[in-house]
């Protein structure tokens, strides 16, 4: 019976083509389900074997070490280079969009602090 091995929700095109290079240089056997029109599944691979979900286990989890090394190394390059982003750096960019977001959450925690400070007594 086959096995969920990536869903594929929220995930980049290099990411899932990384992950179906590796399985197949582990000439492990898998196939792809497509996202729905209406967006209510995401798709996933799938791994055909359950013999073989163990070993693609072991490969996407060294396949996902590397790739979040690779990640941090490169902001760590942004960092000593002084190119990441940081929250002046979006405010700069974007400032409406830095705004509305600080005053959503501002409001958001308004409202849960509210009932709070109305029934104190």
């Amino acid at each position: 019976m086959s096995r969920l091995l990536l869903n594929l929700r929220n995930v980049p095109h290099d990411e899932a083509d990384g992950v179906r290079a590796m399985l197949d240089a582990q000439g492990i056997a898998f196939y792809e389900t497509r996202p729905s029109m209406w967006g209510i599944s995401a798709g996933g691979i799938w791994v055909t074997e359950d013999t073989a979900y163990a070993d693609a286990r072991l490969a996407m989890d060294e396949f996902q070490r590397q790739r979040r090394d690779h990640a941090r190394a490169e902001y760590a390059a942004a960092k000593r280079a002084g190119t990441a982003d940081t929250f002046f750096t979006m405010l700069r960019a974007d400032p409406v969009r830095v705004v509305v977001s600080v005053l959503g959450i501002l409001f958001v925690l308004v409202m849960v602090a509210l009932p709070v400070f109305l029934l104190r007594g």
